[in-house]
């Protein structure tokens, strides 16, 4: 109810962008590589991944201008939210990650699927102390900070990192 208001004005941008869908649907690894659906405001030019599934870059033309805004605040995952009312997320944990890019990262970072024997997460560690992931040196990094939350996890933490998104979202930039 509270992100209703948000939703409609992002959908309404969104819409107005270029006359695509709103949503964007993607399969994800969940808890022990379990397949999940989970939705997002669409932030690319529609049929952006037409040609196979590729990391974003820094100033991707696939970006929409609304996508921009959209994920700089990531007010793009809201949707996600009903993967948590469904328990396929927690609020707080690693992020899951596309099944293509699993795939690769697997076979070239050890420990990485450490990170998918806890439930995946809307928020995390890493996404609150670092940036979109766009390579596998990004997905090395992010791991680091997925395995300190999985080692130090705690309610203290949890509160600390919704606390910190909530701080990303407000100002649209990591802190």
């Amino acid at each position: 109810i509270f992100t209703l208001p948000l939703m409609i004005t992002a959908s309404f941008f969104i819409w107005l962008n270029d006359k695509g869908p709103i949503l964007y649907k993607q399969t994800r690894e969940g808890f022990l590589g379990e397949k999940i659906e989970i939705y997002k405001l669409r932030t690319m030019i529609d049929n952006a991944e037409i040609a196979g599934p590729r990391w974003a870059s820094k100033n991707d033309p696939r970006i929409t201008k609304v996508g921009k805004f959209l994920r700089r605040t990531r007010l793009d995952e809201i949707p996600q939210l009903i993967s948590v009312i469904k328990g396929e997320l927690s609020l707080i944990g690693p992020r899951p990650e596309r099944p293509a890019f699993n795939k690769i990262l697997r076979e070239e970072i050890n420990l990485y699927d450490i990170r998918n024997h806890i439930k995946p997460g809307l928020s995390g560690w890493a996404q609150v102390n670092y940036s979109y992931g766009s390579s596998k040196n990004d997905a090395k990094i992010k791991l680091s900070y997925d395995i300190f939350y999985i080692l130090n996890f705690s309610s203290f933490l949890d509160l600390y990192i919704l606390f910190k998104t909530i701080k990303v979202i407000c100002n649209g930039t990591l802190s």
